[in-house]
């Protein structure tokens, strides 16, 4: 199903075109490199809570246009917690650049993190939107997977829902297991300059309400309040929930295309397929700044190491 926008006072039309049973929306019939007026920045905001994932072709943005656009879902934050080296001039930007993790003498990798994952959810305030724009993808493979975190909880049985809607748990870099190289920038990070933060296992959504399961695998480490065994059985089984394909949406990239996504109540896989292949992959990611979550009982998160992640005014 297609949806226009072609109602009166709507100074930009554009169309949604949903991708997957529970998640995703491809836009078209706007162009991001120019002004965006607030008809058209509002309905945008809509179909991202509507859609939890959006996908803009033909959209050839320079860092700066990036920027632009984001600002329209919030205040931008620098790049990362951990300074990754932000192109000059452009502190917003995130680089995920092939040529790069080559460059640092490790094995071949297309991102930071090829394991399901909420963005930064060690952050007391996990940014609340996420924006990747490609400049240079391969002809095969490369794609990213998307899961609804709603889905996967409005789907458990009530007397599960019941349960983990009191549980809280940590969350870390690496999540229940290291997953950087000894001796590695990302390492040094972790060791030196930690983030953990105790998280609600259900996060209600600030704007929609809805509920979602707010544990990956890339982050969440144990289950507060009971035993390393019993904490690993019920993320076991939490993860299998929130990964679950049913959930998913799975898409292509091309050349400036740019992924939206509403950080707070999805999860992401980045590619596993090209370690193999002799490719270049450049994309950029800039992120805005998101609350502190709530849970079903209305208790915030609460940091354990570290601070919480500003944008700018």
């Amino acid at each position: 199903m297609t949806v226009i926008d072609d109602r009166p006072g709507v100074a930009t039309g554009f169309e949604i075109a949903p991708i997957a049973g529970y998640i995703g929306a491809e836009i078209s019939g706007v162009d991001l490199a120019g002004e965006l007026d607030e008809a058209t920045a509002t309905r945008l905001r809509q179909a991202l809570l509507d859609h939890k994932v959006l996908f803009f072709r033909d959209q050839p943005l320079d860092h700066a246009a990036q920027i632009r656009f984001s600002r329209h879902f919030g205040k931008v934050t620098p790049a990362h917690p951990y300074d990754y080296n932000a192109p000059e001039g452009y502190p917003e930007i995130l680089e995920v650049d092939s040529r790069k993790y080559a460059a640092r003498g490790g094995a071949r990798k297309y991102s930071y993190a090829n394991f399901w994952h909420t963005d930064v959810s060690a952050l007391v305030n996990p940014p609340a939107v996420t924006f990747l724009r490609s400049e240079l993808v391969p002809d095969v493979g490369g794609d990213t997977t998307w899961t609804n975190l709603a889905a996967a909880y409005a789907n458990l049985p009530d007397s599960l829902k019941t349960f983990v809607d009191g549980l809280r748990a940590e969350h870390r870099f690496g999540g229940r297991q290291k997953r950087w190289e000894a001796g590695s920038d990302a390492e040094q990070n972790v060791t030196t300059k930690p983030i953990v933060t105790e998280h609600p296992v259900v996060r209600v959504h600030p704007e929609t309400g809805e509920r979602g399961l707010f544990v990956t695998p890339g982050f969440t480490s144990r289950i507060l309040g009971v035993s390393p065994a019993q904490s690993d059985r019920i993320l076991d089984l939490l993860f299998e929930e929130v990964t679950n394909p049913a959930y998913t949406v799975r898409v292509r990239w091309q050349n400036n295309s740019i992924g939206v996504w509403d950080n707070r109540i999805t999860a992401h896989l980045a590619p596993a397929d090209l370690d193999h292949l002799d490719v270049v992959r450049v994309l950029y990611r800039t992120t805005v700044e998101g609350d502190v979550p709530v849970g079903v009982d209305g208790e915030p998160s609460r940091s354990v190491v570290g601070s919480a992640f500003h944008g700018a005014d």
